[in-house]
């Protein structure tokens, strides 16, 4: 960026799993002529659909929607390769008179682009990673992680058990440069190359856990065990990233016989609990967040007044936007 040049504008929803960011970033994105750059680490793999909330097809075709099934789902996917792509999609979307628009609730994705991450440069260690893998295989994930929870609480906090890769990741830096990973996290800059306009959203937890199990309950008369029944029959191996990510996990376990539906269906709620907590607990680390509190459901025009206030009050001389709301 030039020095001295105006910074392009960049519009963030964030918020847990099941708090209602699809709706208002419908209504978000009508009003201010955004295209929406989905920030969730699981909608970029083809194929997984239902486990993953995507926007519908009608809901794509009526705004722009960036970052969705764009690998497959045997494929790796990571925070540094969505920080690349968003960094070459913001200028884009500019050019083309919209306002840049990040929706989604994993954090370190997010956080990356918000504020220009450097990720740490320590190397690997492949020894290290085949132990740590066995000891996964030998004791499970739990123990696993419990491992990072004594070296690195705070990852720990931030990354689930059943993600192994990076407990192991998160493990291995710890190990090579004697420094945990939090630790490196704290120590960005975090000065953002954007006009940043970051809107929180949350609820009162009870009522946020109920639309959880409310939300399992819908993915699974949507056809989630079918959409995971086709995924490993296709050639997606069990074990892969992409596989890890919630109702995968579970229904997978389920159709190897380890589980029943009904034992994977409150696994399936306890985790996803337990992630949106984790969630929260992220975004209480990240600075200039506006909240909005949607407790009140029947007050939906008074959550979005209050958005627009929050939008045109940092974007106040430079944008316009629709009043018309979407029904």
């Amino acid at each position: 960026m030039i020095e001295g040049a105006a910074k392009p504008r960049l519009l963030v929803l964030i918020g847990p799993t099941a708090v209602g960011k699809t709706k208002l970033s419908m209504e978000i994105s009508k009003q201010y002529h955004c295209e929406i750059i989905s920030g969730d680490s699981m909608q970029v793999y083809r194929g997984m659909d239902i486990g993953t909330a995507k926007a519908s097809d009608e809901e794509r075709r009526l705004f722009p929607h960036h970052l969705i099934d764009i690998h497959d789902p045997q494929d790796p996917f990571s925070a540094a390769e969505f920080q690349e792509l968003v960094r070459d999609l913001i200028p884009q979307i500019n050019e083309r008179g919209k306002l840049p628009f990040i929706v989604g609730g994993t954090g370190l994705y997010i956080e990356s682009v918000c504020y220009d991450f450097r990720f740490t440069k320590v190397g690997s260690d492949e020894e290290f990673r085949k132990e740590q893998d066995a000891f996964a295989d030998l004791h499970g994930e739990e123990a696993l992680h419990h491992k990072l929870q004594l070296v690195d609480p705070e990852s720990a906090e931030r990354l689930h058990y059943n993600d192994r890769r990076r407990v192991i990741r998160a493990l291995e830096i710890a190990h090579l440069s004697g420094t945990p990973l939090s630790k490196h996290l704290e120590d960005q800059t975090k000065e953002s190359p954007y006009e940043l306009c970051i809107i929180g959203l949350t609820m009162d937890r009870a009522m946020l856990y109920k639309r959880i199990e409310a939300r399992v309950d819908e993915m699974l008369e949507a056809g989630l065990v079918e959409e995971v029944r086709s995924l490993l029959a296709s050639g997606c191996p069990k074990d892969a990233i992409s596989m890890q990510g919630l109702g995968y996990k579970e229904i997978a376990a389920y159709l190897e016989g380890e589980l029943t539906l009904e034992d994977a269906t409150v696994l399936l709620k306890r985790n996803t609990r337990r992630y949106a907590k984790r969630q929260l607990s992220w975004f209480r680390h990240m600075k200039q967040i506006n909240w909005v509190d949607l407790t009140d459901q029947t007050n939906f025009s008074v959550h979005l007044k209050k958005i627009n206030d929050i939008i045109t009050g940092k974007f106040v001389q430079e944008i316009e936007y629709n009043q018309q709301p979407l029904l």
